[in-house]
C-alpha cells in the first residue's frame, strides 16, 4: 500500500511533473554515510587555505605597522598622543580646543577634524578668562599667566599681543569652564532655574571683542547637549549593569536549563509540549494585552498622557514614552494582531502540525542517542569568537597603521590650499598662512605613501571578506558534522544498539578531512552575497543626500533582492551539506541532488519544514517569554514577597532586554541543533521513500510512527 501510494499517486504540484532528476535506485550495500570517500573541491580548498594564510600574514603586517594607542589616546594638532607614558604629555590626558566656535559638530571634534588648534592638557578650564583679561591681571599677579598657560603652547609668552597670539596660534583667545568627556574638554553646560548656563553664566566674552551667550556656544558645538545626554545615559546604564549583573547571569543560567529541559522532554511528550508552547505563548501575549490595557486605563486621568509620541519627539529618557496612553495603545494593538495571527495558524495548519510533532519526536530520539550534539554549539561559539576577535583586532591595527598626516584647515573652508598635506614644522614659513588667513596645519589621520599604506582600504575589504568567509565556513562545518551524525542515526536499522561509537566525532573528522573544499565553496557563495549587501548599505549611507527618488528605490530593491537571495542560498546550502555528509560528493553535485530531491517533494518540504521551524521558534519564544516575564517582575519590584531584587534602577529595560536577548541566543544555540536534526531526518526520509518499497527485501528505515501518519494523510488526499 505504501509503495503503491508513493509511486502511483498524482504529483503534489506542477513542479513534480517536471524533470528534476531520477530517484536514487535501491542499493543493498547502502547503510548510511559512506565511509569510503575522496577529497572534494580540492581547488577551492587550496584557495581557501591561501586566503587564510594571507589573512594571517595581513594580521602580522598590521600588527607591525598599527598602534592601538591611536584609538585609546586622543591626538593633538602635532600628532602627539595625550597621556602617553614616557612623553611630555604623560600627565596631559585631555584634548583641549582653542576655538570651540570653529567646530561644526561634536562628531567632528571626536574625529579630530575640528579646524582649530588642539593641545593636550591635564585638566579642563574651571573659570571664564580671556587672553586680554589675563594680560591685565598678569601685571598685578603672575599666577594668572601660570593658570592660563596650561591651555597654551609651550612657546607662548604672556607679553604677546592679541594679534600676535592669533597669528601664531599660541593660545586660545578665551577659556570657558568645561568637563572632560571621551578625553576631550566640552563646555560644562547646566540648567539653573530653567535657564541654560555655562559656569553659572549666560553671557561671556570670546576674547575677540564679542559678547557671546550660552546659546551660541551650544549651537557652535552643534548638538553638544545630545552628547552630554548620551554621557548621562551611558553612566546610568553602567550603574544598572553594575547593580544587576549577577541577576542577569542567573537569568541566562535559567534559560540554559529551561532549553535543556524542553529538549529532553520533547523526546517523550513532544505533542503535549507543542501545545504547551502554543498556549504558553498565547498566554504570555494575553498577559501583555491585559497589562497594556491596564496601563492605558490608569493613564486616562493623568495630565499630559494625551500627548502623542510625535508631540514629545525623540527623547533619551525612554521612560517618558511609557507615560503616554498612545504608547500602551499601540503595544496593545500589536499584541492583539500577533495573538489573532497565531490562533489562525493553529486552526488552518492543525493537520500539518501532526507531521511536525512526529518529526520532533524522532529528532528527540536521535539527540537522545547522540547527546554530545547538544554540546556542539559550544565549539561553534568558540570558533566564531576566535574569528570575530581576530577580525576586530586586525581592523583596529589596520585603522591605526601609518604615520601622522597633516592637512591645511581653515575656519571657513574656502581656501585653495584646503585639505592639502603640510608640514607643521615649516608651515608658518610657507605662503599658505598669507594666502589663507587663519589657516592651520593640523593633524588629520594616520597614513603614508608606502605600498602598504596606499592599499589600506583594500586590506580593510580583504579583512572583512575573509572574516565573512570564515564565519560562514564555521557554520557550514557545524551543519555538515551534525547532519553526518544524525544521518548515521537514521540509516541504522537497530537503534541505538547498532549506532557506531562517537558518530559526531566521526562526522566532524570526515567533514574536515574530505570536504573542507566543498564547505569552503558553499560558504564562499554566501560570503560574496553578504559582502555585496554590506557594500550596498555603505553606499546607501554615504550617498543618501546625493540620491534622487529613483536611485533610492532601485537601491532598496537591490537590498531586498539580495536579502532574499542570501536566505535562499543558505537554505539550499544546508541541504547540500546534508548530501555531502551522507554521500561524500562535491558541492555542486550535492547541491543539485538536494535541489532535485526537494523539488520532487516540494509540497511535503514546504509544509513540513515551515511547520517544524514554527514549532522550534515557538520554543525559543517561550524560553525568552518565561525569562522575560520573570525578569520584568524582578526588575520592576513586582514580586518583593518572593525574592528581593535590585531597587532604584535608572532604566529597568536595560537589564531586561539584556536578559531576553541573551536567553534567545542560548535557546537558539540549543534549538539550532534540533532544527538540523529534523532537517537531516526529513531529507533522509525522502531518500528512504525513493530507495525502498517497504517490502521484506527493501524495508524502510523510517520510524513506523512517521510512516503511519504520512500514509494516512496521503490516502486521505488521494481519496479526495
Amino acid at each position: 500500500m505504501i509503495q503503491l501510494f508513493f509511486t502511483e499517486e498524482p504529483p503534489d504540484s506542477p513542479f513534480e511533473e517536471q524533470d528534476f532528476g531520477e530517484p536514487r535506485a535501491y542499493d543493498a550495500d547502502f547503510k548510511g554515510p559512506i565511509a569510503d570517500r575522496n577529497c572534494t573541491d580540492v581547488l577551492c580548498c587550496l584557495v581557501f587555505l591561501l586566503f587564510i594564510f594571507g589573512y594571517i600574514l595581513l594580521g602580522l603586517v598590521a600588527w607591525i605597522h598599527g598602534d592601538p594607542r591611536r584609538v585609546a589616546y586622543p591626538t593633538d594638532s602635532q600628532g602627539h598622543f595625550c597621556g602617553q607614558k614616557g612623553t611630555p604629555n604623560e600627565n596631559k590626558t585631555i584634548l583641549f580646543y582653542f576655538n570651540l566656535f570653529s567646530c561644526t559638530s561634536p562628531s567632528v571634534m571626536i574625529n579630530l577634524q575640528c579646524p582649530t588648534t588642539q593641545i593636550c592638557v591635564s585638566k579642563c578650564p574651571e573659570k571664564f578668562l580671556t587672553y586680554v583679561e589675563m594680560q591685565i591681571l598678569y601685571k598685578r599677579d603672575k599666577s594668572y599667566w601660570e593658570y592660563y598657560s596650561q591651555f597654551c603652547k609651550p612657546t607662548a609668552k604672556p607679553l604677546k599681543t592679541l594679534p600676535e597670539i592669533l597669528l601664531d596660534n599660541d593660545c586660545p583667545t578665551a577659556i570657558f569652564p568645561g568637563k572632560p568627556f571621551l578625553q576631550r574638554c566640552f563646555p560644562d553646560f547646566s540648567t539653573k532655574n530653567g535657564t541654560l548656563t555655562v559656569g553659572s553664566r549666560t553671557l561671556f566674552e570670546d576674547g575677540n571683542g564679542k559678547t557671546r551667550n550660552v546659546i551660541e556656544l551650544r549651537e557652535a558645538a552643534n548638538g553638544i547637549n545630545k552628547i552630554l545626554d548620551a554621557r548621562s545615559v551611558g553612566l546610568k546604564v553602567f550603574e544598572d549593569y553594575a547593580t544587576t549583573w549577577h541577576w542577569i547571569l542567573i537569568g541566562l543560567t535559567i534559560a540554559m536549563v529551561l532549553s535543556w529541559i524542553f529538549l529532553i522532554l520533547m523526546r517523550f511528550i513532544a505533542g503535549f509540549l507543542f501545545w504547551f508552547f502554543m498556549f504558553g505563548v498565547l498566554g504570555i501575549i494575553g498577559y501583555g494585552i491585559w497589562y497594556c490595557y491596564q496601563e492605558y486605563r490608569n493613564l486616562q486621568e493623568h495630565p499630559g498622557s494625551t500627548l502623542t509620541i510625535y508631540d514629545i519627539g525623540i527623547q533619551t529618557n525612554i521612560n517618558m514614552y511609557f507615560h503616554l496612553k498612545q504608547t500602551w495603545f499601540i503595544l496593545m494593538v500589536l499584541l492583539c494582531i500577533t495573538e489573532v495571527t497565531i490562533t489562525l495558524m493553529l486552526i488552518f495548519l492543525r493537520k500539518q502540525i501532526r507531521v511536525a510533532i512526529i518529526l520532533v519526536k524522532e529528532g528527540s530520539r536521535a539527540i537522545g542517542c547522540i547527546p554530545g550534539t547538544l554540546l556542539y554549539p559550544v565549539l561553534t561559539f568558540i570558533l566564531l569568537s576566535i574569528c570575530i576577535s581576530y577580525w576586530a583586532v586586525t581592523a583596529v591595527f589596520l585603522a591605526t597603521s601609518g604615520i601622522p598626516v597633516y592637512r591645511v584647515v581653515t575656519p571657513q573652508g574656502q581656501c585653495i590650499h584646503e585639505n592639502k598635506t603640510c608640514d607643521p614644522e615649516t608651515f608658518n614659513t610657507t605662503d599658505v598662512p598669507k594666502v589663507c588667513p587663519g589657516a592651520l596645519c593640523n593633524f588629520a589621520f594616520y597614513g603614508g605613501k608606502s605600498l602598504y599604506h596606499q592599499y589600506i582600504s583594500t586590506f580593510h575589504v580583504y579583512n572583512l571578506f575573509v572574516f565573512l568567509w570564515l564565519i560562514n565556513f564555521v557554520i557550514a562545518l557545524g551543519q555538515c558534522a551534525l547532519s553526518g551524525a544524525f544521518a548515521t542515526y537514521y540509516w541504522t536499522v537497530n537503534k541505538p544498539d547498532d549506532i557506531p561509537p562517537h558518530p559526531l566525532f566521526t562526522a566532524f573528522g570526515r567533514a574536515i578531512r574530505y570536504h573542507t573544499g566543498s564547505l569552503a565553496f558553499g560558504s564562499l557563495i554566501i560570503a560574496l552575497i553578504q559582502l555585496f549587501r554590506i557594500v550596498l548599505q555603505y553606499m546607501d549611507r554615504h550617498l543618501k543626500n546625493a540620491q534622487n527618488g529613483v536611485s533610492r528605490f532601485l537601491q532598496c530593491c537591490l537590498k531586498c533582492c539580495f536579502w532574499c537571495l542570501e536566505n535562499v542560498v543558505k537554505f539550499l546550502n544546508k541541504n547540500a551539506y546534508i548530501m555531502i555528509a551522507v554521500y561524500g560528493e562535491n558541492f555542486c553535485t550535492s547541491a543539485r541532488d538536494a535541489f532535485n530531491l526537494l523539488m520532487r517533494n516540494i509540497v511535503k518540504v514546504a509544509v513540513t519544514d515551515e511547520v517544524t521551524f514554527f514549532i522550534l521558534i515557538l520554543g525559543k519564544i517561550l524560553v525568552c517569554g518565561i525569562i522575560g516575564v520573570l525578569a520584568f517582575l524582578l526588575f520592576t519590584e513586582r514580586m518583593p514577597t518572593i525574592v528581593e531584587g535590585p531597587t532604584s534602577l535608572n532604566y529597568y529595560w536595560v537589564p531586561l532586554l539584556t536578559v531576553i536577548f541573551g536567553s534567545y541566543l542560548i535557546a537558539h544555540g540549543f534549538f539550532s541543533v534540533y532544527a538540523m536534526c529534523i532537517e537531516t531526518i526529513f531529507i533522509c526520509f525522502l531518500e528512504d521513500l525513493e530507495r525502498n518499497d517497504g517490502s521484506a527485501a527493501r524495508p524502510y528505515f523510517v520510524a513506523q510512527s512517521l510512516m503511519k501518519i504520512l500514509t494516512e494523510d496521503s490516502i486521505h488526499n488521494k481519496g479526495r
